[in-house]
């Protein structure tokens, strides 16, 4: 148990969080949500005793053993991959480092014999003997192969050093485990295996994630950090994010009777309750559902921008878009070879590859940023194309436009301020905040900023490189939205499993050795046999 009493935190005049007071209670997994710098993860660095609150209180059951996903990927360096795991339960590894020193003494005394003897018995009740092969095991299934165990950490790659840090922190079977972001760089298997994982383990887990897949799967409640307040609410991040609009959507209608909207909110508890069989968790989330109390169920405070996107011109054609045998290297590298395919109206691509490389330089072909490739491409005369690139500096480099000025540049109709204003307001900048100077933008308002600029465009077919980066989650649920409804075509990478799951009905897979396209759903193609016989295939040839 974690009881947090009367918490506050200030910075300054700033306050982050104010008279605080919550239970986590064991067999739970809390997903922690609020807009970007609510303080989700300083709530979790204020319970790993990393930093003190200004008032109030956090205590633990006696005997707890608390775990933390590290965020310093430089911190273990010196240590080979499996030790570095190992430290992960603290007390077990100070017990090892003691005993082996014993050992190593010249000259042993009878204390020492009786330490060890001690310190042994310590070990074997902590499943010492056990902790290599466990630890090992544990990399194995968050893809560190055996060849790397040995290795110091510092000759990883930053992909592998998440991987062994999350390991790390589940090691040891902890009671208390706090994960910031523990799905980022990892792929679709290994999150699915950490999905498995965190849905039958039977500890309180707290995790900050922008993956509402990953919430949705291993969250039984949700905690709500908005106006410096928290609310813990039953439930996964959708059944919060619907039943919140829900009751936004009652209060609204003031007309409605008391008894109507009632029963309203137990059909939908009803209803949810029902689909959450579909969830690893389903069992202990389904019986809280049960006995919900419709008082819990508030209307959110969020605000979400409007991401719309059907302000499109001309109707797309039958010709969307011709590949024929696109090869593109990189540094000597070959990223993706003969590539070919066709592109058909009401299309909606996601375009996958294990290397990033690939699919952004694909993307840079299609807009012609980049020239120097093999193979052609053709686009259809009807296609309006608008893209948002992974990396959108250049748009804001070297500029001091205020936001209304910044995006009349891209108005190729009406420029007036009113008009731009509007399209600024959908993305959240009101008042004085249009006159913001765009070269000192935050990474989410510079994105909100490139959606802002893409409606304006009515374009029929859109590309979207990792599109929700530096999103919260608000602005990841309204593009989602802004997706499904869009009536043009699409092309986009994401590695957001819902927003491709939700959106895509095609993927086309870009390997060196050519492309693996299927007309299925993102789903579909994870869990086909054939596919993954075919992209084994292809990565070997390559």
């Amino acid at each position: 148990m974690i009881t947090v009493s009367n918490l506050s935190l200030r910075y300054g005049k700033r306050t982050l969080f104010e008279d605080v007071n919550l239970k986590f209670g064991q067999g739970n997994c809390y997903g922690i949500i609020g807009a970007n710098g609510a303080g989700k993860s300083t709530f979790l660095k204020i319970l790993s005793g990393e930093i003190d609150p200004t008032s109030g209180s956090v205590s633990f059951t006696p005997g707890e053993r608390m775990a933390v996903l590290s965020q310093n990927h430089y911190a273990f360096d010196d240590f080979t991959v499996l030790e570095t795991v190992m430290m992960g339960y603290k007390e077990m590894y100070a017990v090892m480092k003691e005993k082996d020193a014993i050992y190593m003494k010249e000259d042993f005394t009878d204390a020492d014999g009786e330490r060890a003897g001690e310190l042994e018995n310590l070990f074997a009740e902590m499943d010492g003997w056990n902790a290599e092969s466990n630890a090992a095991t544990l990399l194995s299934n968050l893809g560190i192969k055996e060849e790397f165990h040995y290795n110091l950490v510092k000759d990883l790659d930053n992909t592998q050093k998440v991987r062994v840090l999350l390991a790390q922190a589940l090691f040891g079977k902890p009671d208390i485990l706090l994960l910031d972001e523990p799905t980022n760089d990892l792929d679709i298997h290994t999150v699915t295996w950490l999905e498995d994982f965190l849905a039958s383990y039977e500890a309180i887990v707290l995790v900050v994630s922008h993956d509402r897949h990953f919430l949705d799967t291993v969250c039984t409640h949700v905690v709500d950090i908005d106006f410096a307040k928290m609310s813990i609410y039953t439930g996964n991040y959708t059944f919060w994010y619907e039943s919140s609009q829900l009751a936004l959507k009652q209060r609204s209608d003031q007309n409605k009777k008391t008894e109507e909207r009632v029963k309203e909110l137990q059909e939908f508890i009803r209803r949810f309750s029902a689909n959450a069989s579909k969830s690893k968790q389903a069992t202990s989330r389904k019986k809280a559902l049960d006995k919900i109390n419709l008082d819990e169920i508030q209307p959110s405070n969020r605000k979400y921008p409007g991401i719309i996107f059907n302000n499109q011109g001309r109707e797309i054609g039958d010709q969307v878009l011709q590949v024929e045998k696109l090869s593109k290297s990189l540094n000597g590298e070959l990223l993706f070879g003969n590539i070919s395919f066709m592109l058909n109206k009401g299309d909606k691509v996601a375009v996958l590859s294990q290397n990033s490389l690939a699919t952004s330089a694909l993307y840079d072909i299609l807009t012609g940023r980049d020239t120097d490739h093999k193979g052609t491409f053709k686009w259809g005369v009807t296609v309006n194309a608008a893209d948002i690139p992974i990396d959108n500096s250049e748009y804001f480099k070297g500029k001091n436009d205020n936001l209304i000025d910044w995006l009349r540049e891209y108005s190729t109709g009406d420029k007036d301020d009113q008009f731009i204003r509007g399209f600024l307001g959908r993305m959240l900048f009101s008042g004085e905040e249009v006159l913001k100077k765009s070269n000192v933008l935050s990474g989410g308002e510079k994105m909100r900023c490139m959606f802002s600029r893409m409606m304006l465009q009515s374009a029929n077919l859109l590309m979207l490189d990792e599109p929700t980066n530096h999103l919260d989650l608000e602005s990841i649920t309204a593009l989602n939205n802004g997706m499904k409804d869009f009536r043009g075509n699409i092309i986009f990478t994401s590695r957001d499993h819902e927003l491709v799951e939700t959106v895509a009905n095609r993927i086309i897979e870009i390997t060196p050795g050519g492309v693996i396209d299927k007309l299925m759903t993102y789903d579909e193609y994870v869990n086909s046999d054939v596919v993954q016989k075919q992209r084994e295939e292809m990565y070997a040839a390559a």
